[in-house]
């Protein structure tokens, strides 16, 4: 009876989910409704959406596992999350927002030049397809561990679901599921496992007699660790385009900066919960032999049926959010920089657009679903997309957005050599190693620097058109 309540639950969860799509597809009429909600979202809609986006299966199942290994300074890959969308909101939210693009590769275009949009396109294509493909294969443990259901087709429902809403209608749908999913996940977290599972584990006294003193200093989990979550996550985070998708929603630069700054910290709470949870399950199943399934095994130990199924959604929730967003940036790029750069004329703009980008999602969308079967750990996947993303791009965008003196060349030369030391400095040392990151980077800045001095500065005509794109200017071209 237990668990024909949990799927009957879960049946709703997902039934809403389909709603929001055909929601969706009513509300979307145009590319700029499809891609990023016409450009209209409140900040109600807007915290909702970019909580959701950046707390997925890692920020959830990640953190409580973190939390089962190193006690509450397993709170440190999400809070490195949730800093980074503060600061994006802080920083770079006003002068994204008034850009008018759709995705980070065609600010590059503007800025830089056509090679730099190309290239930087295959990077963040490759980034997002990889969160996608992640997040869907984090559904499939959950369901395993708690209902029973084989990876494979736990996989195709939920994954299906999630290609199904995004592909109907796009950013319209995504931003109502992922609000959805935000209540979901505020209500089945903070206010029902968090508390179970620390009452369960005999409270914060119970807990410090059962554990060992690390397991409460922040610090225990050990500085290189958060050193190297601060350079992937933080700045990854504010130049993902999953991320910056979700700013240009906003309706305007006021919201999109404080809502910004609300949602990093309602990212910093979570990050701290998820830990929590996580020691708490140390004290209740001590002998887990893999903690990636403290979460579901806690959430069956403390929660009764019903409840459980409200909670499963919960995590269901934040790893679905964070798919459909990486479905809709890969497809996005992939439409809108590959695509329409290559084979059609910005001014032909409309409904051959529009039908582009529903249908790149819907492939896109198989793709992923597809390789999320084929391949059980893509762990190392995302580690080098996300190695790629910050150490080949981060310098090249803030220079974009911040340095006058940048060009084209210093750009292009950084992204290549960059992403090279990247990638061979993986090869050499392994996936798990912390110098691609920090050497990428150094190199990165290192060549941006030098050659755009010692390149000529770009053009009048191209630096205006860009500050008047800054400025909030000229992106009219854009709406629909």
């Amino acid at each position: 009876m237990g668990d024909a309540l949990d799927y009957l639950v879960l049946g709703l969860y997902f039934a809403a989910m389909l709603g929001a799509g055909y929601w969706g597809l009513r509300r979307a009429g145009s590319t700029e409704d499809y891609l990023v909600a016409g450009r209209r979202l409140g900040p109600a809609l807007y915290i909702g959406t970019l909580s959701a986006v950046v707390l997925g299966g890692a920020s959830t199942i990640g953190s409580v596992s973190l939390g089962y290994e190193f006690g509450v300074s397993g709170m440190w890959l999400v809070f490195m999350i949730g800093l980074g969308i503060i600061a994006l909101g802080i920083l770079l939210s006003t002068r994204l927002s008034r850009l008018g693009v759709y995705t980070v590769s065609e600010m590059l275009g503007i800025r830089y030049g056509a090679s730099s949009r190309l290239i930087s396109a295959i990077i963040v294509a490759a980034y997002a397809l990889m969160i996608a493909v992640t997040s869907t294969i984090a559904v499939g443990s959950v369901f395993d561990v708690v209902l029973g259901l084989p990876p494979t087709l736990a996989i195709l429902i939920a994954g299906g679901v999630v290609v199904a809403y995004s592909a109907l209608g796009g950013m319209w749908s995504i931003t109502l599921t992922d609000f959805l999913q935000f209540c979901v996940m505020t209500v089945g977290i903070f206010l029902i496992l968090l508390p179970l599972s620390i009452t369960r584990a005999g409270g914060f006294s119970g807990m410090g007699g059962e554990l060992p003193g690390s397991y409460f200093d922040p610090f225990s989990i050990g500085g290189q660790t958060i050193f190297t979550y601060f350079l992937l996550f933080f700045f990854g985070l504010m130049i993902g385009q999953d991320i910056w998708q979700r700013v240009f929603t906003a309706r305007g630069p006021s919201v999109a900066r404080w809502g910004g700054v609300v949602a990093g910290l309602y990212c910093l709470l979570y990050g701290l919960a998820g830990a929590l949870i996580g020691t708490a399950a140390r004290v209740l199943i001590p002998d887990l032999p893999n903690s990636d399934n403290a979460f579901a095994r806690v959430a069956g130990e403390v929660l009764p049926a019903g409840v459980l199924g409200l909670v499963l959604a919960a995590a269901l929730a934040a790893v679905m959010s964070t798919a459909s967003a990486g479905l809709l940036a890969s497809s996005t790029i992939l439409a809108n920089d590959v695509y329409a750069g290559l084979f059609r004329r910005e001014d032909h703009a409309g409904a051959g657009e529009y039908n582009a980008s529903r249908l790149a999602t819907l492939l896109v969308g198989v793709v992923v679903l597809v390789i999320s079967v084929l391949v059980s750990d893509v762990v190392g996947a995302l580690t080098v997309a996300y190695n790629l993303l910050v150490g080949a791009l981060f310098v090249p965008i803030i220079g974009a957005l911040f340095w006058r003196r940048a060009t084209g060349a210093g750009a292009l030369t950084s992204m290549a050599i960059s992403g090279a030391v990247v990638v061979v400095l993986m090869m050499l040392l392994g996936l798990e190693a912390n110098a691609p990151i920090y050497v990428g980077i150094l190199t990165s800045l290192f060549f941006f620097v030098v050659v755009s001095l010692l390149t000529p500065r770009a053009s009048s005509e191209t630096m205006s058109a860009w500050e008047r794109r800054i400025g909030g200017e000229g992106a009219g071209s854009r709406r629909a």
